[in-house]
């Protein structure tokens, strides 16, 4: 079971205990707007996983060159968090498990999307993802992935 950081770590945890499995952290990114932080316009996750909204980049005219940026430094912070949380220790193996992605809850997708699209590199049996809150419409796209569970 991965719960991405930080909201998804304590429902994670919550879950990994009832079901008597192991928790690890998986890291995600924003990649805010600029000025709009707030606003996710893609996400970045451990291992290189990266989602654009391309609709956000286009309708707020967002350059090239911005798109870069954020990405940079989101990288950069997300390398020191891996530090951070991990100390050098590598993360789970998830090559041939079911794995279980959870997160506080999903407003665009864009952070899920990056965990499923990263953790899904790695060749899972399969990818369940569990949040206890957000949008039918984001759920059914990342059910539409193959080997992919939205709960």
């Amino acid at each position: 079971m991965l719960g991405l950081a930080r909201g998804g770590v304590p429902v994670g945890w919550e879950i990994a205990s009832a079901l008597h499995a192991a928790l690890d952290v998986f890291l995600v990114r924003k990649l805010g707007v600029p000025g709009w932080p707030e606003l996710a316009m893609g996400a970045l996750a451990s291992g290189g996983g990266v989602v654009m909204n391309d609709n956000v980049v286009s309708s707020l005219h967002i350059t090239e060159e911005q798109v870069r940026a954020a990405i940079d430094s989101e990288t950069a912070e997300l390398a020191r968090r891996e530090q951070a949380y991990r100390g050098g220790r590598t993360g789970v193996n998830a090559r041939n498990k079911i794995v279980m992605i959870v997160d506080d809850g999903i407003a665009t997708g864009a952070s899920m999307l990056a965990a499923v699209r990263a953790v899904r590199a790695v060749g899972p049996q399969s990818i369940v993802v569990a949040v206890p809150v957000g949008p039918q419409s984001v759920c059914r796209e990342l059910a539409r992935a193959p080997t992919t569970w939205c709960a």
